[in-house]
Order: structure tokens, then sequence, then C-alpha cells
């Protein structure tokens, strides 16, 4: 895919912008909480792309996660933009830009993660149901119902910055009870 953007494909940028426009869209939004703001942000990523396309380097990780990170840095900039030209302190800017990093490395990990744990922390939060309802939703054990859970709140934790993982830690617990 990098060397055919090098070499000024249309094409690939067509496949590339079909395979990550609603990722980078959606971080975007997630840290912006405006549809305009990133509409534009996903075209200043897909523009970015497509005038730079050596910046990727593949032995630092995968493309999807180098988009996600210029999708992150563009809309931090752009948030913090919005922010200082309003009548925020710098200390709610930077509340403001940290809460949505950690939005957007959420969106980004749940995202990606494997589909049994997505559905699963799915059940559990969006669904509200208990390990004993997800399991018998998703047709397995209440083991492994727990374990998808567990795993899954641990990939989750590390959207977190360091110091917030301590402070922050009972959020994550599942909901009691069920439907």
């Amino acid at each position: 895919m990098q060397q055919r953007l090098a070499r000024g494909e249309e094409a690939a940028l067509g496949e590339l912008y079909d395979r990550y426009a609603s990722l980078v869209h959606g971080l975007a939004h997630r840290v912006m909480a405006d549809d305009d703001a990133a509409d534009q942000i996903t075209r200043e990523v897909f523009g970015y792309v497509w005038e730079n396309p050596d910046a990727y380097e593949p032995k630092h990780g995968p493309l999807r996660t180098w988009i996600a990170s210029l999708t992150q840095r563009h809309a931090v900039h752009r948030l913090r933009q919005s922010e200082n030209r309003g009548r925020s302190t710098t200390a709610e800017v930077e509340t403001r830009v940290r809460e949505a990093r950690a939005a957007a490395r959420a969106d980004f990990i749940v995202t990606s993660m494997p589909t049994p744990l997505r559905d699963a922390l799915e059940l559990a939060y969006r669904e509200r149901r208990d390990y004993h309802a997800a399991a018998a939703d998703l047709g397995v054990s209440e083991d492994e119902t727990r374990r998808r859970l567990r795993l899954g709140l641990q990939l989750l934790s590390t959207a977190m910055e360091p110091g917030e993982q301590h402070e922050e830690s009972a959020d994550l617990r599942p909901p009691r009870g069920g439907r």
C-alpha cells in the first residue's frame, strides 16, 4: 500500500480510505465531539497520508496504528486550537485533551480487540447484562465470559494515563445485576 501511494496511485488512497475512514472519523469525533470537525480531520489525515506516504515506518507497527496515531495528533491539535480561542484556562484545555486522548485510545482498543472480547464487553456495558446473561447470549460458559470480560477490561485499562489507572479502576467494573 505504501509503495502504491508513493507512486501516486489514487486507487491506493481510495482503498486506504475505504478501509480506515470510519476509524479515523470515529476517533476524531470522539476527541472533538463535532461531526464537522471530525469530517475536516478525516480529510486532513488522508491528505497527509497522500502527501507523505514515506512517513509511515512499518517497523514501528501496523498501518492501522499509524493512521490512528495521526488522527489522534490532528484531533488533539485541533482541540487545543479551538479551546485556546475560547475562554478556557490552560488547565481546562489540558484536562479536556487528556480526556479526549484516553477516550480515543479506548475507542481504538475496542475496535481493534478480538471480536469475542468486544462482544462480551458490549453485552456487559451497552446491554447492561451480567455475565450469566452474557454467557447465554454468547453461547459460551460463564467462566469463558468472565475470562473475556477480564481480558477486555485489561486491554481497556491501557487506554488510561498511568496515574489514572488506580483512581478510575472502580469505573471499569462490569455492572451488577442484569436484565
